[in-house]
Protein backbone atom coordinates (compact mmCIF):
# COMPACT_ATOMS: atom_id res chain seq x y z
CA UNK A 1 0.00 0.00 0.00
CA UNK A 2 1.20 3.36 -1.04
CA UNK A 3 1.67 5.66 1.68
CA UNK A 4 0.56 9.23 1.69
CA UNK A 5 3.49 11.28 2.69
CA UNK A 6 3.43 15.19 2.90
CA UNK A 7 6.62 17.10 3.10
CA UNK A 8 6.41 20.58 4.36
CA UNK A 9 9.66 22.42 3.29
CA UNK A 10 10.11 24.87 6.13
CA UNK A 11 8.49 25.44 9.59
CA UNK A 12 7.98 28.78 10.48
CA UNK A 13 4.94 31.08 10.67
CA UNK A 14 2.58 28.66 8.75
CA UNK A 15 4.56 25.58 8.26
CA UNK A 16 4.29 24.12 11.81
CA UNK A 17 0.60 25.00 11.53
CA UNK A 18 0.20 23.13 8.65
CA UNK A 19 2.32 20.22 9.89
CA UNK A 20 0.21 19.69 12.79
CA UNK A 21 -3.04 20.06 11.11
CA UNK A 22 -2.16 17.42 8.45
CA UNK A 23 -0.95 15.46 11.33
CA UNK A 24 -4.30 15.64 13.23
CA UNK A 25 -5.95 14.37 9.76
CA UNK A 26 -4.20 11.45 9.90
CA UNK A 27 -1.63 12.39 7.64
CA UNK A 28 2.09 11.30 7.34
CA UNK A 29 4.31 14.47 7.61
CA UNK A 30 7.70 15.13 6.85
CA UNK A 31 9.14 18.56 7.95
CA UNK A 32 12.22 19.16 6.73
CA UNK A 33 14.62 22.54 7.75
CA UNK A 34 17.98 23.68 8.98
CA UNK A 35 17.20 23.15 12.63
CA UNK A 36 14.48 21.16 14.68
CA UNK A 37 12.59 23.79 15.88
CA UNK A 38 9.06 24.59 15.16
CA UNK A 39 8.63 20.79 13.99
CA UNK A 40 5.56 18.74 15.59
CA UNK A 41 6.90 15.53 17.51
CA UNK A 42 4.68 13.39 15.30
CA UNK A 43 6.47 14.27 12.27
CA UNK A 44 9.27 12.89 11.01
CA UNK A 45 12.41 15.35 10.86
CA UNK A 46 14.75 16.13 7.66
CA UNK A 47 16.86 18.53 8.59
CA UNK A 48 19.28 19.96 6.02
CA UNK A 49 19.57 23.37 3.69
CA UNK A 50 17.10 23.45 1.22
CA UNK A 51 19.87 25.64 -0.91
CA UNK A 52 21.31 22.17 -2.13
CA UNK A 53 19.50 20.48 -4.93
CA UNK A 54 20.51 17.17 -4.06
CA UNK A 55 19.57 17.25 -0.21
CA UNK A 56 15.98 18.86 -1.63
CA UNK A 57 15.75 15.60 -3.64
CA UNK A 58 16.68 13.09 -0.67
CA UNK A 59 14.08 15.11 1.54
CA UNK A 60 11.57 14.93 -0.42
CA UNK A 61 11.68 10.91 -1.73
CA UNK A 62 8.22 9.10 -1.55
CA UNK A 63 6.62 12.38 -1.21
CA UNK A 64 2.60 12.01 -2.82
CA UNK A 65 2.57 16.27 -2.08
CA UNK A 66 5.69 18.99 -1.38
CA UNK A 67 5.04 22.06 0.28
CA UNK A 68 6.59 24.88 0.07
CA UNK A 69 6.73 27.94 2.95
CA UNK A 70 10.31 29.00 3.18
CA UNK A 71 10.92 32.17 2.92
CA UNK A 72 14.19 33.92 3.05
CA UNK A 73 15.36 36.65 5.58
CA UNK A 74 13.19 39.92 5.04
CA UNK A 75 16.32 41.30 2.68
CA UNK A 76 16.09 41.91 -1.44
CA UNK A 77 19.24 40.66 -1.44
CA UNK A 78 18.80 37.43 -0.45
CA UNK A 79 15.58 37.25 -1.53
CA UNK A 80 17.20 37.45 -5.19
CA UNK A 81 19.77 34.96 -4.76
CA UNK A 82 17.36 32.39 -2.52
CA UNK A 83 13.37 32.81 -3.91
CA UNK A 84 14.68 31.52 -7.63
CA UNK A 85 17.17 28.90 -5.95
CA UNK A 86 14.53 27.43 -3.38
CA UNK A 87 11.70 27.37 -6.39
CA UNK A 88 14.03 25.57 -8.84
CA UNK A 89 15.37 22.91 -6.14
CA UNK A 90 11.84 22.02 -5.01
CA UNK A 91 10.33 22.03 -8.74
CA UNK A 92 12.82 19.44 -9.32
CA UNK A 93 12.74 17.50 -6.04
CA UNK A 94 8.85 17.19 -6.64
CA UNK A 95 9.24 16.46 -10.42
CA UNK A 96 11.83 13.44 -9.44
CA UNK A 97 9.18 12.22 -6.56
CA UNK A 98 6.27 12.56 -8.86
CA UNK A 99 4.50 14.71 -6.09
CA UNK A 100 2.40 17.65 -6.19
CA UNK A 101 4.20 20.86 -5.35
CA UNK A 102 1.69 23.26 -3.25
CA UNK A 103 4.13 26.73 -2.86
CA UNK A 104 2.49 29.16 -0.08
CA UNK A 105 3.29 32.67 -1.66
CA UNK A 106 2.27 36.12 -0.48
CA UNK A 107 1.02 38.91 -3.51
CA UNK A 108 3.77 41.00 -4.06
CA UNK A 109 4.33 39.71 -7.55
CA UNK A 110 0.17 41.55 -8.22
CA UNK A 111 1.93 44.77 -7.54
CA UNK A 112 -0.58 47.62 -7.08
CA UNK A 113 -4.76 47.18 -6.48
CA UNK A 114 -5.55 50.66 -8.57
CA UNK A 115 -8.97 50.95 -6.98
CA UNK A 116 -9.87 46.90 -7.98
CA UNK A 117 -9.37 43.76 -5.16
CA UNK A 118 -6.70 41.37 -6.07
CA UNK A 119 -7.47 38.22 -7.24
CA UNK A 120 -6.39 34.79 -8.32
CA UNK A 121 -7.20 36.46 -11.35
CA UNK A 122 -5.62 39.28 -11.32
CA UNK A 123 -2.91 40.06 -13.58
CA UNK A 124 1.39 40.04 -12.60
CA UNK A 125 2.50 43.11 -12.41
CA UNK A 126 4.90 43.92 -9.56
CA UNK A 127 5.54 47.21 -8.66
CA UNK A 128 8.69 46.54 -5.86
CA UNK A 129 11.73 44.86 -6.71
CA UNK A 130 10.60 42.29 -4.07
CA UNK A 131 7.25 41.54 -6.23
CA UNK A 132 9.56 41.13 -9.29
CA UNK A 133 11.62 38.07 -7.72
CA UNK A 134 8.17 36.73 -6.47
CA UNK A 135 6.90 36.91 -10.31
CA UNK A 136 10.01 35.33 -11.28
CA UNK A 137 9.60 32.15 -8.72
CA UNK A 138 6.06 31.89 -9.76
CA UNK A 139 6.81 31.82 -13.66
CA UNK A 140 9.42 29.40 -13.14
CA UNK A 141 6.64 27.15 -11.16
CA UNK A 142 3.93 27.43 -13.78
CA UNK A 143 6.50 27.32 -16.63
CA UNK A 144 7.27 23.65 -15.24
CA UNK A 145 3.55 23.12 -14.69
CA UNK A 146 2.84 23.69 -18.28
CA UNK A 147 5.69 21.15 -19.72
CA UNK A 148 4.61 18.99 -17.65
CA UNK A 149 7.65 18.58 -14.98
CA UNK A 150 5.68 18.85 -11.94
CA UNK A 151 1.82 19.21 -10.57
CA UNK A 152 1.55 22.52 -9.35
CA UNK A 153 -0.23 25.45 -7.86
CA UNK A 154 -0.15 28.31 -5.26
CA UNK A 155 -1.30 29.59 -2.34
CA UNK A 156 -1.84 33.75 -2.18
CA UNK A 157 -2.25 35.62 1.25
CA UNK A 158 -1.66 39.21 2.52
CA UNK A 159 -0.32 40.11 5.93
CA UNK A 160 -0.62 37.40 8.48
CA UNK A 161 -1.77 38.18 12.12
CA UNK A 162 -2.67 35.56 14.81
CA UNK A 163 -0.65 32.46 16.56
CA UNK A 164 2.55 31.75 15.74
CA UNK A 165 2.58 35.58 13.85
CA UNK A 166 5.61 36.63 15.98
CA UNK A 167 6.84 38.16 12.81
CA UNK A 168 3.78 40.71 11.81
CA UNK A 169 2.76 43.44 12.08
CA UNK A 170 0.65 42.22 15.55
CA UNK A 171 4.40 40.22 16.81
CA UNK A 172 7.15 40.80 18.40
CA UNK A 173 7.01 44.75 18.13
CA UNK A 174 3.37 44.66 19.37
CA UNK A 175 2.73 42.32 21.60
CA UNK A 176 5.22 42.13 24.43
CA UNK A 177 4.34 46.14 25.20
CA UNK A 178 0.52 45.43 24.89
CA UNK A 179 0.80 42.83 27.27
CA UNK A 180 2.57 45.17 29.86
CA UNK A 181 0.04 47.52 29.88
CA UNK A 182 1.65 50.12 26.73
CA UNK A 183 0.64 51.16 23.87
CA UNK A 184 0.71 48.50 20.54
CA UNK A 185 3.34 50.18 17.91
CA UNK A 186 3.09 49.80 14.03
CA UNK A 187 4.15 50.58 11.26
CA UNK A 188 1.95 51.03 8.86
CA UNK A 189 -1.53 53.24 9.05
CA UNK A 190 -3.66 51.25 11.10
CA UNK A 191 -7.01 53.09 9.55
CA UNK A 192 -6.02 51.77 5.90
CA UNK A 193 -8.79 49.22 4.75
CA UNK A 194 -6.08 45.79 4.06
CA UNK A 195 -6.86 42.11 3.95
CA UNK A 196 -5.34 40.36 6.83
CA UNK A 197 -4.72 36.36 6.59
CA UNK A 198 -5.07 34.46 9.98
CA UNK A 199 -2.73 31.95 9.93
CA UNK A 200 -4.65 28.95 10.65
CA UNK A 201 -7.02 29.46 7.38
CA UNK A 202 -3.50 29.93 5.69
CA UNK A 203 -2.68 26.96 7.17
CA UNK A 204 -5.76 24.96 6.20
CA UNK A 205 -5.91 26.51 2.79
CA UNK A 206 -2.50 25.12 1.84
CA UNK A 207 -3.49 21.62 2.91
CA UNK A 208 -6.66 21.56 1.07
CA UNK A 209 -4.45 22.68 -1.89
CA UNK A 210 -2.32 20.08 -0.95
CA UNK A 211 -4.45 17.39 -0.77
CA UNK A 212 -7.58 18.12 -3.51
CA UNK A 213 -7.94 16.58 -6.63
CA UNK A 214 -5.77 17.71 -9.75
CA UNK A 215 -8.36 20.40 -11.12
CA UNK A 216 -6.35 22.47 -8.30
CA UNK A 217 -3.30 22.97 -10.23
CA UNK A 218 -1.63 24.89 -12.87
CA UNK A 219 -3.48 28.19 -11.57
CA UNK A 220 -2.76 30.54 -8.17
CA UNK A 221 -5.74 30.35 -5.53
CA UNK A 222 -6.31 33.26 -3.03
CA UNK A 223 -6.56 32.16 0.29
CA UNK A 224 -9.36 32.24 2.90
CA UNK A 225 -9.94 35.14 4.82
CA UNK A 226 -12.02 37.52 6.12
CA UNK A 227 -13.45 40.61 4.82
CA UNK A 228 -10.91 43.66 4.45
CA UNK A 229 -11.10 45.93 7.25
CA UNK A 230 -8.36 48.58 9.20
CA UNK A 231 -5.79 47.11 11.55
CA UNK A 232 -7.67 49.42 13.97
CA UNK A 233 -11.07 47.67 14.02
CA UNK A 234 -8.87 44.15 14.33
CA UNK A 235 -7.09 45.46 17.22
CA UNK A 236 -10.38 46.33 18.77
CA UNK A 237 -11.71 42.66 18.52
CA UNK A 238 -8.39 41.80 20.18
CA UNK A 239 -9.79 43.99 23.08
CA UNK A 240 -12.37 42.05 24.33
CA UNK A 241 -10.83 38.46 24.87
CA UNK A 242 -8.03 40.30 26.30
CA UNK A 243 -10.05 42.48 28.60
CA UNK A 244 -8.21 45.48 28.30
CA UNK A 245 -8.35 48.71 25.72
CA UNK A 246 -4.97 48.48 23.33
CA UNK A 247 -4.14 51.99 22.29
CA UNK A 248 -1.87 52.29 18.82
CA UNK A 249 1.13 54.26 18.80
CA UNK A 250 2.02 54.81 15.04
CA UNK A 251 6.16 54.67 14.60
CA UNK A 252 6.57 58.04 12.35
CA UNK A 253 8.82 57.68 9.70
CA UNK A 254 11.98 59.37 11.52
CA UNK A 255 11.81 57.16 13.88
CA UNK A 256 11.24 53.81 11.51
CA UNK A 257 14.52 54.96 9.57
CA UNK A 258 16.50 54.66 12.89
CA UNK A 259 15.09 51.65 13.87
CA UNK A 260 16.23 50.17 10.23
CA UNK A 261 19.79 50.88 11.65
CA UNK A 262 19.60 48.23 13.92
CA UNK A 263 16.92 46.29 12.31
CA UNK A 264 17.12 45.31 8.97
CA UNK A 265 13.33 44.21 7.94
CA UNK A 266 12.20 47.46 8.70
CA UNK A 267 14.75 49.16 6.30
CA UNK A 268 13.29 46.87 3.68
CA UNK A 269 9.50 48.23 4.66
CA UNK A 270 9.73 51.49 2.43
CA UNK A 271 8.84 50.06 -1.14
CA UNK A 272 5.83 47.68 0.23
CA UNK A 273 4.34 50.96 1.60
CA UNK A 274 1.74 51.18 -1.35
CA UNK A 275 0.28 48.00 0.26
CA UNK A 276 -1.58 50.52 2.93
CA UNK A 277 -1.64 53.60 0.42
CA UNK A 278 -5.16 53.03 -1.14
CA UNK A 279 -7.83 49.98 0.47
CA UNK A 280 -5.96 46.53 -0.37
CA UNK A 281 -8.93 44.00 -0.33
CA UNK A 282 -7.90 40.47 -1.27
CA UNK A 283 -11.09 38.66 -3.40
CA UNK A 284 -11.05 34.84 -1.78
CA UNK A 285 -14.62 33.55 -3.30
CA UNK A 286 -13.15 31.08 -5.76
CA UNK A 287 -11.56 29.59 -3.27
CA UNK A 288 -14.44 29.80 -0.49
CA UNK A 289 -16.61 28.29 -3.34
CA UNK A 290 -14.57 25.76 -4.54
CA UNK A 291 -13.86 24.03 -1.36
CA UNK A 292 -17.19 24.89 0.59
CA UNK A 293 -15.20 26.81 3.17
CA UNK A 294 -15.11 30.24 5.18
CA UNK A 295 -12.28 31.70 7.26
CA UNK A 296 -12.65 31.35 11.11
CA UNK A 297 -14.79 33.47 12.69
CA UNK A 298 -14.01 36.74 13.92
CA UNK A 299 -14.05 36.78 17.33
CA UNK A 300 -13.07 33.27 17.73
CA UNK A 301 -9.88 33.79 15.60
CA UNK A 302 -9.15 37.18 18.31
CA UNK A 303 -9.72 35.09 21.13
CA UNK A 304 -6.76 32.53 20.18
CA UNK A 305 -4.72 35.17 18.93
CA UNK A 306 -4.56 36.58 22.57
CA UNK A 307 -4.61 32.88 24.19
CA UNK A 308 -1.42 32.38 22.04
CA UNK A 309 0.14 35.67 22.29
CA UNK A 310 -0.11 35.54 26.25
CA UNK A 311 1.43 31.98 26.10
CA UNK A 312 4.15 33.02 23.60
CA UNK A 313 4.91 36.59 25.46
CA UNK A 314 4.78 35.16 29.16
CA UNK A 315 7.76 36.23 31.54
CA UNK A 316 9.45 33.50 32.58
Amino acid sequence: MTTDTHVIFGAGQVGSLLAQHLLDRGRTVRVVKRTPGGIPKAAEAKLGDAADPAFCAAAAEGATTVYHCMNPPYSTKLWAEFVPRYMANLIDASARAGARLVVLDNVYALGKPNGKPLSALSPVNPCSRKGEIRAKAAQLLFDAHRRGDVRATIGRASDFYGPGGTLTQLGDYFWPRVLEGRSGQVIANPDAIHTYHYIPDVAAGIALLGTAPDEVCGKPWMLPCRPAESLRDLVRRLEKPLGAPIALAIAPGWMRALLGLFVPALREMPEMQYQWEEPFVIDDRPFREFFGVQAEEADTAAAATVAWARAHYARP
